[in-house]
């Protein structure tokens, strides 16, 4: 029952679905925030090797002047569907004249994404994807799935350190959070994801959009990715020291 999309097992699942998103729970956490002031994402970019150049293969990618797209899974798969949302973006602005919507977006990206799970012909895409833009209802959150399933978030994760990033973002106010410390909060619950004992080497990307930002997704500025590194890795270490101090 898994040598094709199109086919459902006996007990009613899609195999080949179901293995799209295991790719995505291999791969490097992506997280994203919502809060009062705009939307941050975070991603963990696991590093194959010491010869990789810096700030390259990024996994946040704009795919309209104010739409943001962290993910988890393949990046291949990534660009297509970033490039595939950017001509949604385009069109809709074309005959509109005005922004694409998030929900609108979310959803033309979603029924793409869950055409891919109707054909013989094709494979699921095995990536996660969190959209991140601004509209007349203020900052908005979306993560699309490999089945195509869309939903909207105060706060999400996808990648194989999603379970304990969830667990941060729960215990975090986010109607309090302003962007900045919103940046601080997801590079340390990136940090804090990271499994040390199967991926050594990673690098921190973060973005926004917010007023800062005019409004437009980027990623952040150096003095804020310093901070927030900085931030994380100080929280990290007095993790670290509570757990000697307890085993004492």
């Amino acid at each position: 029952y898994d040598l094709s999309v199109s086919t459902y097992s006996p007990d009613g699942r899609v195999f080949q679905v179901e293995y799209a998103q295991k790719a995505v729970d291999n791969s490097g956490t992506a997280i994203g925030l919502r809060v009062k002031g705009g939307v941050v994402l975070a991603v963990e970019k696991i590093k194959h090797s010491r010869l990789m150049v810096p700030n390259s293969n990024k996994r946040i990618m704009t795919a309209g002047k104010h739409i943001g797209v962290a993910s988890a899974g393949w990046t291949s798969d990534t660009r297509h569907l970033v490039k595939r949302a950017r001509d949604e973006a385009h069109n809709y602005h074309s005959i509109y004249k005005a922004d694409i919507p998030a929900k609108i977006i979310a959803e033309r990206m979603g029924m793409y994404v869950q055409a891919y799970t109707l054909y013989s012909a094709v494979r699921p895409f095995g990536v996660s994807t969190i959209l991140a833009t601004i509209d007349k209802d203020g900052p908005q959150l979306y993560m699309i799935e490999p089945s195509g399933q869309y939903v909207g978030y105060r706060a999400c994760a996808a990648g194989k350190g999603k379970q304990a990033a969830k667990t941060e973002l729960e215990k975090l106010d986010l109607e309090a959070l302003t962007v900045r410390e919103a940046a601080k909060e997801a590079a340390r619950i990136i940090y804090a994801a990271h499994d040390d004992t199967k991926d050594k080497l990673f690098e921190l990307e973060l973005s926004w959009i917010c007023d800062e930002s005019n409004s437009l997704h980027a990623h952040v500025p150096q003095d804020v990715l310093d901070e927030a590194i900085e931030y994380a890795e100080r929280a990290l270490d007095e993790d670290d020291d509570e757990m000697e101090d307890d085993e004492e």
